[in-house]
């Protein structure tokens, strides 16, 4: 796993807030909140306890329109694993998290230990690759890594990203995450970004718009390889 031993991940490091609200689960989920390091009153919250839930009905109907096998990049303890599986779709998760991929196996659903950039199962062969819950942050490049989702997706395809609330962020920065003790990961590499930043990324990356959509205060975006 070159990338995992390599990069500096999203809340890794030896207080490890984020395993330790993974494995806290409901009894109380410690907050966290992702900071921009160097100026810790940038902040906002984490919802960890959400990570935890199963999925919504909005993201279940989401996943009963994507195609063929799905993805999921970044997938936690597996809630949108969960969503694919009840459409009926084949689906896998990948995680740097240790606790992530435990939680999402003792859940009886599949999931690796993986960077997004190291070689997965199936490659050019995902009918549906998923950056969710801000996933379209990780590494700190959303070019790069929606390139690399091209690479996953079969021709025809689609990569469904989770954009900022806000349409027009686009923000490169190191973050950290801190739970309500003080505890902070190390930095890692993170970005922001709207629907509006988001469709300049995806171009470069080789990826065209197909569709863009808001709910309750979530924005989505739909792309497919360029031809």
């Amino acid at each position: 796993m070159t990338d995992l031993a390599l990069e500096r991940v999203f809340g890794a490091g030896p207080d490890e807030p984020y395993e330790r609200a993974l494995r806290a689960g409901r009894h109380p989920t410690p907050r966290l909140t992702l900071c921009e390091a160097g100026a810790p009153e940038r902040r906002a919250p984490l919802d960890v306890v959400r990570f935890l839930t199963g999925p919504n009905a909005a993201e279940r109907r989401m996943l009963r329109g994507c195609a063929g096998p799905v993805l999921d990049v970044g997938c936690g303890p597996g809630r949108m694993l969960r969503a694919a599986l009840l459409a009926g779709r084949v689906s896998l998760g990948v995680d740097v998290s240790e606790a992530s991929v435990a939680l999402a196996r003792e859940r009886g659903l599949p999931a690796l230990r993986r960077s997004v950039f190291d070689p997965l199962p199936n490659e050019a062969g995902w009918g549906t690759v998923l950056l969710m819950d801000g996933n379209i942050g990780i590494g700190g490049d959303p070019v790069r890594l929606l390139a690399r989702c091209r690479e996953l997706v079969t021709p025809g395809g689609a990569v469904l990203v989770e954009a900022h609330a806000h349409p027009d962020r686009d923000r490169r920065f190191e973050g950290m995450l801190v739970d309500e003790t003080g505890a902070a990961s190390l930095p890692f590499p993170w970005a922001e970004v709207g629907t509006g930043a988001l469709r300049g990324c995806a171009a470069e990356a080789g990826l065209a718009l197909q569709h863009e959509w808001c709910v309750g205060g979530r924005w989505f975006a739909r792309y497919r390889p360029a031809s």
